[in-house]
C-alpha cells in the first residue's frame, strides 16, 4: 500500500556506530534521539545494542512505550501537569524553572526516587534556558536543599530556533556557567551537554571544547548530515527513510489555472507562471501527511503543489504511468511528519545478518 515510508535499518545502524566512534574519538557521549520517529521499537533495538549510557526523547508518550535498560532523558522542559510521568518514565529531564523542579522533587519523593536534571541555559538562541546574563545563584543554591533532585549537569541548545551556530567564541559562555555552578555546588558536575548535530562541524574540525562531554544527536542520525550549515557528513548515509507515492493520475494540462484567482484549500494565494501544457501528474500522499518542502524530489520531477490528500508534480521525464511509484527523500521535519501519519504505511529493511 502506499504512500510508503521505508526505514533502512542497517542503514540507521551504521550512521549510529559512525556517530559514537566520532564523538568516542573527541572523548564524548552521545544521547541518541528517538523523536523524529517515535521512539520505535524497531530502530529502540539497534539502539540497545550500543554502548550508550541514555536515550532522548521530547515526549513522555515515547518514553512509556520505549524498551530499553538504558537511562531514559526527557528532552523538552517538562510541563507541571506531567510531572508524576517524567518521574514514573524519565530518569532525567531537562530543567529550567524552579517551580516544576520542585514539584519534580515531591514527586520523586513519593516515588521514593531521586531523579537527576540538567539545567538548561540560553546562551543566545533563545529557546529554553536561563539565560546566560540572569543571576542564577538563588535558583542553583534552591535546588541544592532538595533531596529527591540531584544536578546532573547543565545544558544548551544551539540552532534549533534562533538558529544560532555553535561556536568556540559562543561555547565561552557555557564555560562560564559551568565553572560558577560547580562553585556553587561545590563538586564537579558530571555532564555537560552542549548542544544537538548542529555542533558536529566543530567536532570534525576537532574545535569543540574539551569540557563539553556530551551531545543529543537526532538528526545526524536519519539524515546523514549536520545542521549547522545543512552539509552531508562523509561516510553517513542520508538516506535512512525515504517516502514512495503512488500515480494516480497523468495528463497533459495547462501550467497556469484558467480563470480568476483566490486563494487555495489553506487560505493561500498562489502564483503561477504560463509555460504552456506541461506534463502533470497527482500522487497520493498531501498536506495531511507531509508539507511540500520537506520532500526532497528525484531528477526529472518538479513539485508543484499540494491538497489535503494530492501532490501535484510536474514529470519532465516520458517513461512514467498511472500507477508507478515515486520515490522521494525527506527532511528532519519530513521523516518527523510522515512517522506521525497514521496513512503512511512503514516499511522496513533489515539489518545484514552476521
Amino acid at each position: 500500500m502506499y504512500p510508503k515510508l521505508t526505514i533502512n535499518l542497517q542503514y540507521y545502524k551504521d550512521n549510529l556506530r559512525y556517530m559514537i566512534n566520532l564523538l568516542k574519538r573527541e572523548h564524548l557521549k552521545i544521547a541518541p534521539v528517538t523523536k523524529v520517529f517515535r521512539a520505535d521499537p524497531k530502530l529502540m533495538e539497534i539502539i540497545n545494542q550500543f554502548d550508550v549510557d541514555v536515550i532522548a526523547d521530547s515526549r513522555i508518550s515515547n518514553l512509556k512505550i520505549m524498551e530499553t535498560n538504558k537511562k531514559k532523558m526527557l528532552l523538552r522542559v517538562p510541563m507541571l501537569s506531567e510531572v508524576e510521568d517524567v518521574i514514573k518514565y524519565a530518569d532525567v529531564s531537562l530543567n529550567s524553572e524552579i517551580d516544576v523542579i520542585e514539584a519534580l522533587n515531591k514527586e520523586a519523593k513519593r516515588q521514593k526516587k531521586r531523579h537527576e536534571i540538567i539545567v538548561m541555559y540560553d546562551i543566545g538562541d533563545l529557546r529554553e534556558g536561563i539565560y546566560y546574563k540572569a543571576d542564577d545563584e538563588a535558583f542553583i543554591e534552591r535546588i541544592k536543599t532538595l533531596k529527591s533532585i540531584k544536578i546532573l549537569g547543565i545544558g544548551t541548545n544551539l540552532t534549533c530556533f534562533g538558529g544560532v551556530i555553535p561556536t568556540q567564541k559562543t561555547y565561552i559562555k557555557l564555560k562560564e556557567i559551568k565553572d560558577r555552578v560547580e562553585r556553587i555546588l561545590g563538586y564537579p558536575l558530571e555532564v555537560i551537554s552542549g548542544g544537538n548535530s548542529s555542533s558536529l562541524p566543530l567536532v570534525m574540525d576537532q574545535k569543540l571544547p574539551k569540557y563539553i562531554n556530551q551531545l543529543r544527536i537526532g538528526e545526524a542520525l536519519v539524515c546523514g548530515r549536520e545542521t549547522a550549515y545543512g552539509h552531508d557528513i562523509i561516510g553517513m548515509h542520508q538516506d535512512v527513510f525515504t517516502l514512495t507515492a503512488e500515480i494516480i493520475e497523468l495528463k497533459m494540462k495547462p501550467s497556469k489555472p484558467e480563470g480568476k484567482i483566490g486563494v487555495d484549500a489553506f487560505g493561500h494565494r498562489v502564483r503561477f507562471t504560463d509555460r504552456g501544457m506541461i506534463k502533470r501528474a497527482i500522487l497520493a500522499i498531501g498536506k495531511q501527511d507531509i508539507a511540500l518542502d520537506q520532500l526532497i524530489p528525484p531528477a526529472g520531477v518538479v513539485i508543484l503543489g499540494s491538497s489535503s490528500d494530492h501532490l501535484i508534480v510536474e514529470l519532465e521525464r516520458d517513461d512514467f504511468k498511472v500507477g508507478d511509484q515515486i520515490q522521494f527523500g525527506l527532511t528532519y521535519g519530513g521523516i518527523l511528519s510522515v512517522m506521525t501519519s497514521p496513512y503512511v504505511e512503514k516499511n522496513y529493511v533489515p539489518t545484514n545478518m552476521g
